[in-house]
């Protein structure tokens, strides 16, 4: 289904985009042991169209989406938390979180359990932090981290660090570790298509001579970008030589 919105252009009511850079044609759910449930910032809900919080809703069949920012007395979020059958994390970086990069397969299963819950906080990092610091209920879950050894393909976001990872990239990690640790037996090979998709438009758009976003010089290459900057544009950065 499409709707109209402020902007002429048409936007798909599903994965949430332009329909000009409609991603669901690409998407192909997975269905998992683990239930992930993204508590999503408004800011991110409402403005934020290259955000990857919908576009992992849509690749997960075992998963929802819960907006808000202080989720103390939300009573979905507390009626996950109160299931007796399930176990519930929050999946934060930390020293001491439980890390899934360096823990053996008896080790995952004993702590996480059957069909475990893991709650990811989707915004920038300064709405995250502070989604965690108001919700009095999800700081008393326990954490799990991971080590991030890769570069996030985010080039068109800024991050605080390289190594920073966005929403769906997060998920597709903790997959394959959760993978490694004989608790998930889903293919993931495919995940990220949807999130690769998008990006590849976006950088086409920026660089297509007829687009308005087009910047006019010689020899570039598209860099990941490292740091937040006071008043940056989020706009993609050009290496140029």
């Amino acid at each position: 289904m499409q709707v109209e919105i402020n902007n002429p252009r048409i936007k798909c009511y599903k994965c949430m985009r332009p329909s000009s850079s409609c991603i669901c044609k690409h998407t192909n759910p997975i269905q998992t042991e683990t239930r992930f449930i993204i508590l999503m910032h408004p800011k991110e809900y409402k403005k934020e169209k290259n955000g990857t919080g919908v576009m992992t809703n849509l690749q997960l069949e075992n998963s929802e989406i819960i907006v808000g920012v202080d989720f103390t007395n939300n009573n979905r979020v507390n009626e996950i938390l109160t299931k007796e059958t399930s176990c519930s994390f929050l999946l934060y970086p930390g020293k001491d979180n439980f890390n899934l990069s360096i823990r053996k397969s008896s080790e995952i299963n004993s702590f996480m359990g059957n069909n475990p819950h893991v709650f990811i906080l989707d915004g920038t990092w300064p709405c995250a932090r502070k989604m965690l610091k108001l919700s009095k209920n999800l700081q008393k879950l326990e954490r799990v981290s991971f080590d991030n050894k890769i570069q996030s393909k985010f080039i068109i976001k800024q991050q605080p660090e390289s190594l920073c990872l966005s929403t769906i990239e997060s998920v597709y990690t903790v997959l394959n570790l959760l993978k490694e640790g004989d608790l998930e037996q889903c293919e993931t090979k495919d995940f990220l298509i949807p999130f690769e998709k998008m990006l590849e438009y976006q950088v086409e758009c920026i660089l297509n001579p007829n687009n308005k976003h087009y910047r006019s010089s010689t020899n570039r290459e598209i860099i990941t970008k490292n740091m937040y900057k006071k008043n940056a544009q989020r706009t993609i950065i050009f290496e140029q030589e």
